[in-house]
């Protein structure tokens, strides 16, 4: 069967090492739609060094189309099956390592957990962020301007020069191939793998269309035949202290509070414990100090004007808050990497003000915070710059549903001046299922003016531009960051499914955040939850079959990474 193959053309090509080529490929998305043609290139240059490359695809689900849909159940479902499908492949056909194309959000971590749970010779390949768009006066537009563009459209009355705007924004706001811009997601977890040592030098950094991700593609090969000949694997590389560096980069960056969840799934592949307290360590000493989207107002392609990544955790070696002497993929330390970086591009220039100096943060330590308290006894995530205040205290209001709040909004029944909890539960990884994000009901609490008073809690999971959304004072103005507003806390653990305490919650019941000490508690007594508890029916699943019944009946909470193989 091998000889019909078209990589087997002699005898002596039995002698070859065979390695796949799996490539994310989704011709729907743009953060994907470029992949098979990466792929492709690194097939050549594995040709090139006398391995046999097999490329082959698998599922990629896009959150940004997905996004307010039931679409979004299948997300954070996909990393977990994109994980099973490169295990599965190279497993089943016993390749001898594996290059791994990924775009979109879920991508990096799916590919990473497969390359753990294998531990044969492998590397990342990342297919790089998309360009800012542009149009008139607006010049540096992402995926969250067509977000907020229809908040701006409605502020502006509906008018034909404001639905034109509209149009354009939407229009413009992705210009081609790759990755949402800003620090979301997919750039989050690229820039992590790089930290980690899982990609080579730039990779993150690198744009999709650009001329450096081409000549990447056709390094691979050399890379390859190194990691196979000296038996390095992703276990050499993936260790405890290459985690730390990829948890420091992530608050340095302001990444996405998805890397969480990511991290501990990705650590928990090699068999390594990572756990949620372990993220609020790193939060506690490192400083956020990049002014970029979602927080900020530069994008991806911003960082690898400036240097790149490489510049960045160059930096952050120099100042002692990461590791250099860890094995990454090139055969080489990060240490040696980045001296050999800064040695060909120099370091990190201060007087560009994408990243600020470690003296002038923008806040002090981490924006990820991990709250516990009796409302969340087994954690939660929230994402706190400081632009939303130390605390919250206010009433709750409890929805079941996205469209139960949507109409409460939409009647007015959530009012300004009064300090509202508003609860968002059975959404997480079991009652969601896939814990969707929740973009469509923060983006409502902004464009009705009620950000300063209404604090947002979840079982479910913030996006990328869910983030921004809540960062920034207002789906219309883009620019201000002058003002606070209300918590926006996702992940809580356990989830409403299975009788957490968030299922407990009535309207009315008093609920305080503390982003000093990192707790979130419900007012409530032991005793009246334990009657509430003994009254709770726990409502039947949204699927009773198909592969998100699979999920709900295997995936542990977001604490534990919502792995599916523990």
């Amino acid at each position: 069967m091998l000889y019909a193959t078209e990589g087997i053309n002699s005898d002596a090509d039995f002698n070859k090492a065979m390695v796949g080529v799996a490539s994310v490929w989704y011709e729907g998305n743009p953060c994907n739609k470029h992949l098979l043609g990466l792929g492709q290139e690194i097939k050549a240059s594995l040709y090139k060094s006398d391995i046999i490359g097999y490329q082959f695809g698998t599922v990629g689900v896009s959150d940004g189309i997905s996004m307010g849909t039931r679409g979004m159940s299948y997300s954070l479902q996909s990393r977990d099956l994109i994980a099973d499908q490169v295990e599965t492949a190279a497993g089943g056909h016993h390749l001898d390592g594996m290059v791994v194309v990924p775009g979109c959000d879920k991508n990096m971590p799916g590919v990473l957990m497969a390359l753990g749970r294998l531990n044969r010779p492998g590397l990342m390949v990342y297919g790089g962020t998309i360009r800012a768009g542009s149009c008139e006066g607006a010049p540096q537009l992402d995926i969250v301007s067509a977000f907020q563009s229809y908040g701006k459209y409605l502020q502006d009355g509906k008018t034909p020069e404001a639905e034109r705007e509209r149009y354009n924004t939407v229009r413009h706001a992705c210009p081609g191939p790759g990755a949402c811009g800003g620090m979301y997601t997919a750039n989050t977890m690229a820039s992590a793998a790089e930290a980690l040592g899982m990609t080579l030098p730039g990779s993150s950094s690198y744009p999709a269309e650009s001329q450096e991700k081409h000549d990447e593609c056709a390094s691979v090969g050399p890379v390859m035949y190194n990691l196979l000949e000296k038996n390095i694997r992703p276990r050499d590389i993936m260790t405890r202290s290459a985690f730390e560096n990829a948890m420091v980069l992530t608050m340095i960056l302001g990444g996405s509070t998805n890397a969480v969840l990511h991290l501990i799934a990705m650590a928990h592949s090699v068999g390594i414990k990572l756990t949620i307290d372990d993220v609020q360590n790193v939060s506690d000493r490192v400083p956020f100090l990049a002014d970029i989207k979602p927080s900020g107002k530069y994008v991806m392609e911003d960082v690898y004007k400036i240097g790149g990544i490489p510049k960045i955790l160059a930096f952050l070696l120099k100042n002692k808050l990461i590791d250099g002497n860890n094995m990454t993929v090139t055969g080489l330390t990060l240490g040696e990497n980045l001296e050999r970086w800064t040695h060909k591009h120099g370091e990190l220039d201060h007087t560009q003000d994408v990243i600020r100096p470690l003296d002038n943060p923008i806040k002090s330590s981490g924006h990820i915070r991990i709250l516990k308290g009796n409302l969340a006894p087994g954690g939660a995530v929230a994402k706190i710059t400081g632009k939303e205040g130390l605390g919250f205290t206010g009433k709750a209001r409890a929805f079941d549903t996205e469209d139960a709040f949507v109409k409460a909004v939409e009647s007015g029944s959530i009012k300004k001046g009064e300090k509202t909890v508003v609860i968002l539960r059975y959404l997480g990884p079991k009652g969601g299922p896939g814990m969707p994000e929740m973009l469509k009901p923060t983006s409502l609490i902004m464009g009705a003016g009620l950000g300063l008073d209404v604090a947002c809690l979840t079982d479910g999971r913030f996006s990328g531009g869910f983030e921004y959304i809540s960062l920034h004072v207002t789906t219309i103005d883009l620019t201000r960051q002058d003002r606070s507003h209300g918590f926006c806390i996702g992940h809580v653990v356990p989830e409403a499914q299975v009788g957490g305490p968030i299922a407990l919650v009535q309207d009315g019941d008093i609920i305080s955040v503390d982003a000093i000490k990192n707790t979130i508690e419900l007012h409530v007594s032991s005793e009246e939850l334990e009657a509430r508890k003994a009254k709770w029916v726990s409502p039947p699943l949204k699927v009773t079959q198909g592969t998100l019944f699979k999920y709900v009946k295997t995936v542990t909470d977001a604490s534990h990474g919502c792995v599916t193989d523990s």
